[in-house]
C-alpha cells in the first residue's frame, strides 16, 4: 500500500484528491495550519483530519512514497525542507494527477471563463451514458462525491485545466501538466495579474497548452474569441482543430431550448455563454464516440455546477441565483443571461470584489460597462481583504468611476449591504449574488431565504 503524504491537505482539490486517493486504498495523511469548511468536515469524514493543526518535519519520514504540495505551502515550509533532505518524490497535484492518467486519454478543458461548467457538463453526460472515467472538477458537481476521481480500470479522464501556478516549487500553470489527448479553450480574457503582469504573457500560456496537446490530438475551441483564432491560426503541427460557436436556441417562458435534427430539447441551464459550454461539451462527447442524439438525451438533466447560475432560491417570482462571477467577462456573460431569462423581471445584480486581480487598482479599469444589463446593479468590496492581500487601497469612488454606469451602488460594509438587497420590494425580482468570496462571511443562503420573503 502506498503512502501519500499532503503538504497543505486543506485546499479544494488537494483535500478532494486525497479522499479520492483514500477511497482507492492508499494511505493518506496530511498537514495544513488552517483548515476551513467544507474540507474540515470532509476530511474528517474519512478520518483524514491532522490531529493538530501546524507544520511538523518530523512527520516526513523514508516511508513515504510520495509528497503531495499544496499552493498554500511556501518554499520554507519546514515538511518540503525535510522531504527535500531525504530525497521523497515530491509533485504538485496537477503533476500527481497526469503521472495517475498518463497511459489514458485525457480531455482538459481549459479557458479564462466556463471550464468548471464545460468540465461539468461533460461528466455529467458520460456518468449517464454509464461511461467509466476519472475526473478532475473545480466545482462540486451535483451526483459526484467528489471533485477527484482516480481508478486503475477508468480509460478516460477529464481535468479542468487551470491557468495558475502549479505549487511554490513548480510555477508552471497547472493546465501545462496534463498533455490533453483532447483539449479545449472557452476563451481567453486577461486574470491572475499577479502571476501574469501583461496580457500577452497570460495568452502566452494558452499557446503553449496548444502545443502540449498530443501530436495526435484534437483543439475543440470557441471560434467567436479572436485571441483563440489567432492562437489556432499560429499553431503549425497540424493537430486535428474544431471550431464552435452559439447553437440555435429558443427561449419560451423561461425554458431554454436547443436543436437536435430538428427536435427541441429543454434544457435547465441557460444564457449563451452556457449555451457555448454545452456545445463544446458536445464536441468533446463526440470525440470521445457519444452520438449527438444521446448527448442531448443526457445533457437535458444537467442542472449546472454548484455556484454557477445556482438557484439557491424561489418563491413565486422572486429568484435569488448564486454565481461565481468575478471576472469582467464571467461578469459580462453572466448579467447578460439573466437579463435575457428574464426579460419581465427586475434584475438586482450584485458582484464582490474578492480575487487579487479585481481588487487591484490597475486592473478595476477592465470592469468599465460589465454591468449594464441589470436594472439595479450593487458592488460590494472590503477595504480590509485589499490589506490582506497586500494591495494599494481603493475607495468606493475608485470602484464607481471603473464600472462607468451613472446609478452604480458601491458598498464597503457588508451589513449596510444586506440591508440594502433585503429591502427590495416587489413581486417580479431576480437577485443575482456573484462573487469568488462570500460577502464577508455573509450567509448566503440565509439571504436567499429572506430575499424571497420579502414582498
Amino acid at each position: 500500500m502506498q503512502r501519500i503524504h499532503f503538504i497543505a491537505i486543506g485546499g479544494a482539490a488537494m483535500h478532494n484528491l486525497a479522499i479520492a486517493l483514500c477511497k482507492e486504498g492508499y494511505n493518506v495523511t496530511g498537514s495544513d495550519d488552517e483548515i476551513f469548511e467544507p474540507s474540515k468536515s470532509r476530511l474528517a469524514n474519512y478520518n483524514l483530519l491532522p490531529s493538530e493543526f501546524g507544520w511538523f518535519a518530523d512527520k516526513i519520514t523514508t516511508n513515504i512514497d510520495a509528497i503531495v504540495l499544496g499552493m498554500h505551502a511556501r518554499q520554507d515550509n519546514p515538511e518540503l525542507i525535510r522531504a527535500r533532505e531525504l530525497g521523497l518524490k515530491i509533485f504538485s497535484y496537477p503533476e500527481f494527477l497526469y503521472n495517475q492518467t498518463k497511459n489514458k486519454t485525457r480531455v482538459v478543458i481549459g479557458g479564462s471563463h466556463g471550464k468548471t461548467s464545460t468540465t461539468a457538463m461533460i461528466m455529467h453526460v458520460l456518468k449517464n451514458l454509464n461511461v467509466n472515467f476519472d475526473y478532475m472538477v473545480g466545482s462540486q458537481v451535483e451526483g459526484f462525491d467528489t471533485m477527484v476521481k482516480l481508478s486503475d480500470d477508468a480509460q478516460i479522464a477529464v481535468f479542468e485545466g487551470d491557468e495558475y501556478l502549479s505549487s511554490p516549487i513548480d510555477l508552471r500553470p497547472k493546465f501545462h501538466l496534463y498533455q490533453p489527448t483532447i483539449g479545449l479553450i472557452t476563451g481567453i480574457e486577461w486574470d491572475h495579474i499577479n502571476v501574469f503582469p501583461t496580457f500577452e504573457i497570460y495568452k502566452k500560456q494558452f499557446s503553449i497548452f496548444v502545443d502540449l496537446i498530443d501530436v495526435n490530438g484534437s483543439l475543440v475551441y470557441f471560434n467567436g474569441d479572436k485571441n483563440i483564432v489567432s492562437i489556432v491560426e499560429s499553431e503549425k503541427r497540424g493537430i486535428d482543430k474544431i471550431g464552435y460557436n452559439t447553437p440555435k436556441y429558443e427561449i419560451e417562458d423561461g425554458v431554454t431550448f436547443v436543436f437536435c435534427n430538428d427536435k427541441k430539447i429543454a434544457i435547465n441551464v441557460f444564457g449563451e455563454h452556457n449555451l457555448q459550454n454545452m456545445e463544446g461539451a458536445r464536441l468533446v462527447c463526440n470525440k470521445l464516440g457519444v452520438a449527438d442524439e444521446d448527448f442531448y438525451y443526457a445533457i437535458s438533466s444537467f442542472s449546472g455546477a454548484g455556484r454557477r447560475l445556482q438557484l439557491l432560491e424561489k418563491e413565486g417570482e422572486r429568484y435569488v441565483y448564486n454565481d461565481f462571477a468575478h471576472s469582467p467577462s464571467k461578469l459580462r456573460a453572466t448579467v447578460k443571461a439573466v437579463s435575457a431569462q428574464y426579460p419581465k423581471h427586475r434584475i438586482v445584480a450584485c458582484m464582490e470584489l474578492h480575487t487579487f486581480s479585481s481588487l487591484n487598482k490597475e486592473f478595476l479599469s477592465e470592469y468599465k460597462d460589465t454591468m449594464m444589463g441589470p436594472d439595479r446593479a450593487i458592488v460590494f468590496f472590503n477595504p480590509e481583504t485589499v490589506k490582506h492581500k497586500r494591495l494599494p487601497d481603493i475607495s468606493e469612488s475608485d470602484v464607481y468611476s471603473a464600472f462607468n454606469r451613472s446609478d452604480l451602488e458601491v458598498f464597503s460594509d457588508s451589513q449596510k449591504l444586506l440591508k440594502t438587497i433585503l429591502d427590495e420590494e416587489g413581486e417580479k425580482i431576480v437577485f443575482l449574488l456573484m462573487s469568488s468570496g462570500s460577502f464577508s462571511g455573509l450567509d448566503i443562503k440565509r439571504v436567499a431565504q429572506l430575499a424571497v420573503k420579502k414582498v
